[in-house]
Parts: structure tokens; C-alpha cells; sequence
């Protein structure tokens, strides 16, 4: 097999994106980017990878694979489990916005091996491993077609964060960056098929809560505030009332 030719240009955009990346990329240990290498398949093997591939000022592909501890904290959160690639998104964005204003796709979690091995196919492929006291904790890895000439990139690159620019964040701090479903309940009833069934226009469902009940506030379907109904713009909203302490929720 033939060595693949990285040029030096390539691995320095490849180290920028992968600090742009590691500036976003929820953590809870301090980070920095590592020398860039050609892509392997065991360039990390523990964890998850998310990969997603994008378009617009460059074509290409993105791979963020992280430990086991982020997540392992996605799955224990407070406001119950998050989702990984949601979490991630944010760094992968920031990678591909280095080579200019770029379209990224929906993204899909893999194992790391099967991730690395995708990517480590396509010509010119680069790893940035992501360190905690030389110890590879986390990867960026990247394929464009092609690299841009010369080792310019397309605009809009980030700045790299420099080591020790952040605090080791932990607990919720490392994923203030995650979206989550959010959804307001104004009751609930229970109903026999019968009863369903027979549902027509203008039938009323009465629901187990008197009329201005405070509504429930949800984060992934699970009870975090109550407040009151109110129209913001001729939008229904919620004014907060109240904030449910963890372990007191509504069964």
C-alpha cells in the first residue's frame, strides 16, 4: 500500500481544526491537541465517534471520537439521558467552519474502530489526537476532497485555544452546549379504547387538573418547574412558578 503524502500544510489546518473543535467539545478533563498523523483505526479504541460529513466552501468529513467519560455523563444526567450526538455537534461544526462557511449533515454515532477505519480509507486522511498529560483522551479526525491549496482555508477560521485556557469542567458544566426537548403539560386522563374511539370534533376530554392548575414544564420528559400559561406574540408560553427539586417529580 502506498504511504499516504500529507503535506505539512495539511496537517497544520488539520491541528486547527481539531483545537476549534476541542474549544466546544464538552469534557470533563483539560485537553490539549496532540502532533496531527495520517488516520488509523487504532488511533483511540475506547469510547464513541460521531461522524458527519459536510459541504459548501469544502467538502469533506469529520470525526470527533470521546471517552467513555462524557458518555457515561450523558447517560447519568440529572435531566436524564442525553443524547451523545447532540453534544458533540457543536465541535463538529466548529471544525468544518474552519475551511469556510460549510453545510454539515445530521452526523451518526459509531464505534471508534468502525469510525476510524471509514475515514483512515480516504486519501489524505489526518488524526489530531486530543491529550491529558500525553495520554489520548480524545480525536479529531478529518478527509476533505480535496485539501484546500496551499494550506488556505476557505475563511471564517477559529482561533486555537491555547493549553490551560479552560478550567477541567465537570457535572453539568460539560454539556451546557447539549439541546434538549422541552414541553409543557397541561394534564393528563386516562381513557379506555372505548372511549378513544369514539372521539369525534367537539368532544371535550376533561383532564386531571382544575382549571388554573399551574402547567408542568418537561426536559426530556422529565418534570423540572411548574408555571402558569401565558401568550407571548400570540404564542402560548410558561412564566416559571415553580422549580421542582430532583427526587419530588409527579409520578
Amino acid at each position: 500500500m502506498t504511504a499516504p503524502t500529507i503535506t505539512a500544510p495539511q496537517l497544520a489546518l488539520a491541528r486547527t481544526a481539531a483545537e476549534a473543535a476541542l474549544a466546544v467539545l464538552p469534557t470533563s478533563r483539560e485537553l490539549v491537541a496532540g502532533e496531527p498523523i495520517a488516520a488509523t483505526t487504532d488511533t483511540l479504541t475506547e469510547g464513541q465517534a460521531i461522524t458527519a460529513k459536510f459541504s459548501g466552501a469544502a467538502t469533506g468529513e469529520v470525526v470527533v471520537v470521546v471517552g467513555q467519560d462524557l458518555a457515561d455523563a450523558l447517560k447519568e444526567s440529572p435531566l436524564g439521558e442525553l443524547d451523545l450526538t447532540a453534544a458533540v455537534r457543536p465541535a463538529l461544526e466548529a471544525a468544518a467552519r474552519v475551511f469556510g462557511p460549510t453545510v454539515l449533515d445530521p452526523g451518526q454515532l459509531m464505534e471508534p474502530g468502525v469510525a476510524l477505519s471509514a475515514i483512515a480509507a480516504k486519501p489524505d486522511a489526518v488524526a489530531v489526537p486530543l491529550l491529558d498529560a500525553g495520554e489520548t483522551r480524545a480525536v479529531v479526525a478529518l478527509a476533505l476532497s480535496p485539501w484546500p491549496a496551499d494550506g488556505e482555508s476557505g475563511g471564517g477560521g477559529m482561533a486555537a485555544r491555547s493549553p490551560g485556557a479552560a478550567a477541567i469542567r465537570g457535572g453539568l458544566d460539560m454539556l451546557h452546549d447539549v439541546e434538549m426537548e422541552v414541553s409543557a403539560e397541561l394534564g393528563r386522563t386516562r381513557m379506555s379504547v372505548r372511549e378513544l374511539l369514539s372521539l369525534s370534533p367537539g368532544a371535550i376530554v376533561e383532564l386531571d387538573r382544575a382549571a388554573g392548575s399551574p402547567a408542568d414544564l418537561l426536559v426530556n420528559g422529565r418534570l423540572i418547574a411548574r408555571g402558569e400559561v401565558v401568550v407571548v406574540d400570540e404564542n402560548f408560553g410558561i412564566r416559571i412558578t415553580e422549580i421542582v427539586a430532583p427526587g419530588s417529580e409527579r409520578e
